[in-house]
């Protein structure tokens, strides 16, 4: 007899409807699972053998055995297909009706006692169900809330195989599980950290509020104890909140990669990620047989902190490069290869020299120009050409760390980045065309159409051109920045004023 169940399948930060054919006919006994299955999935045999057996279901151990996963061409990963196979292999015996599962999807790991554990990529599963016009979906209790964030379709959180068996049967004996209002979510997310707890460096605010505003990379420089990893901490902060959609993007990216915490429903602040300099190249990027996304993609809508720059290895600081300009990244295996969005904003942090202190008044620096330039020199020129600001940060006087006098709260700065973000959000939505949020994507030709300063403002960049050596990305980068400070304005014409700042930004010597 033959019998289908439904599931589906995380590909990337999405899923595609998998269709789980199960048949039994004469024969000696014998359980084959064919559909390209990766170890996890074939070991779902001896799971769902004993979960059927241990939940009292009859198994059919005296037939052959055959489950199909389709499409067959496309390599099924992980256990998340314990419950759809074991529900198929139920129908096919006839302890079930088939037609009971026709409105279904079901994804979970059994137990051996038919227990159902959490799996990854809960919510893109869900998604992919109702996009294929399911009505109703089982998921594992842990992730039930994760799921019901989806609208259109029916979520039932279930603890054990029994559970499911009883809803296949009588759909209406339980409620599925309510899900909160995306926006109400959004709308309780808690406070970060705050730039009021910040004393003094206030140029150094000033940039991070143009970098917010903006989308742009920014690199602090300073001595050890100056407050860059304070700062940085704090730019979620001030960073407008999510939409809907940006949520909902970032929860599918950290769902997949089996990181949401239990329970969770939805994320609801900017992700802010910051690994060791030792971090590896597939840590940093994602990869591995079983390509997941790395530090870059987790990022993705939020900060990236990279402490100590020049002490990362140079293929990682490297491979950035590609990620900065295209925001996202391409990981290509001979199975095939996937994408994942890379949208992230860099925030980096380095000293001025391996000891630190090359500008400090308060320290001599002991290192030697060899050992600068050598310190120096582990930053590429394409890659800081794609930072749109360099500040130095330096060491607060005393008579600002031990005042009283209060600071900015995050919260006045981030009203003010949100103001810059809806003028840059309604620029670009006039045209349907474009895929620019922020003034950090412009394209060339909207680079053209929105960002021509007056006479007066071109004249001072072809000086800068001259005497600063700016190369045409640089060009193009202080264009942007200086698009972004009219914005904070709110102002539409660029002013001298506002390239002199943007060209502060990029004036930073690195040279020794």
């Amino acid at each position: 007899m033959l019998a289908r169940a439904y599931s589906a399948a995380v590909s990337g930060i999405s899923a595609y409807l998998l269709t789980v054919e199960c048949d039994l006919s004469g024969g000696l006994p014998h359980f084959t699972l064919v559909g390209l299955p990766d170890a996890a999935v074939q070991e779902s045999r001896e799971r769902v053998r004993a979960a059927i057996k241990n939940s009292g279901y009859t198994f059919p151990s005296n037939k052959r055995v055959t489950v199909n996963l389709a499409p067959a061409d496309i390599r099924k990963e992980g256990p998340s297909l314990d419950l759809p196979i074991a529900l198929g292999l139920l129908a096919a015996s006839g302890q079930i009706a088939p037609e009971d599962l026709e409105e279904w999807a079901l994804v979970g790991e059994l137990a051996l006692d038919g227990t159902v554990r959490p799996v990854s990529g809960a919510l893109p599963v869900v998604l992919a169900a109702k996009e294929a016009g399911k009505s109703r979906v089982a998921v594992p209790a842990a992730n039930g809330r994760e799921a019901a964030v989806v609208e259109g379709i029916a979520v039932y959180p279930v603890e054990s195989l029994s559970d499911v068996v009883g809803l296949a049967l009588d759909p209406g004996s339980r409620e599925p599980i309510a899900g909160e209002r995306l926006e109400n979510l959004l709308a309780s997310a808690p406070e970060g950290a705050d730039f009021a707890d910040v004393k003094g460096q206030e140029h150094v605010k000033r940039a991070l509020e143009v970098a917010a505003a903006g989308g742009h990379n920014i690199l602090l420089s300073g001595p050890p104890g100056s407050g860059k990893t304070m700062l940085a901490r704090r730019v979620p902060g001030i960073m407008p909140p999510f939409s809907v959609d940006e949520a909902l993007e970032v929860t599918k990216l950290y769902s997949v990669s089996g990181l949401l915490p239990p329970h969770t429903s939805l994320l609801t602040e900017r992700p802010y990620r910051s690994p060791h300099h030792t971090v590896s190249f597939a840590g940093l990027v994602g990869g591995g047989n079983r390509p997941r996304p790395g530090e870059i993609s987790l990022s993705h809508r939020g900060v990236l902190f990279l402490d100590e720059l020049p002490e990362f290895k140079r293929e990682a600081l490297e491979v950035l490069r590609q990620p900065l300009e295209d925001g996202e990244v391409t990981l290509s295996r001979a199975s095939g290869s996937l994408t994942f969005p890379a949208r992230f904003m860099l925030v980096a942090a380095m000293n001025p020299c391996p000891c630190g202190y090359r500008t400090d008044p308060t320290k001599e620096c002991i290192c030697s120009a060899v050992q600068v330039e050598r310190y120096l020199s582990r930053l590429s020129g394409p890659l800081l050409d794609r930072i749109d600001l360099h500040v130095e940060v330096p060491r607060i006087p005393h008579e600002e760390l031990m005042g009283r006098a209060p600071a900015e709260p995050s919260t006045c700065i981030r009203e003010r980045v949100r103001a810059a973000r809806d003028r840059q959000r309604g620029r670009f939505t006039s045209d349907p065309n474009s895929k620019t949020l922020t003034n950090a994507q412009m394209t060339s030709k909207e680079l053209r159409r929105h960002a021509v300063p007056d006479a007066a403002g071109e004249s001072l960049l072809r000086t800068a051109i001259t005497k600063l050596g700016l190369s045409a990305r640089g060009y193009d980068r202080v264009l942007k920045v200086a698009r972004t400070i009219a914005d904070l304005e709110g102002t539409e014409a660029i002013s001298p004023a506002h390239i002199a700042e943007a060209l502060q930004y990029r004036s930073l010597s690195l040279a020794p």
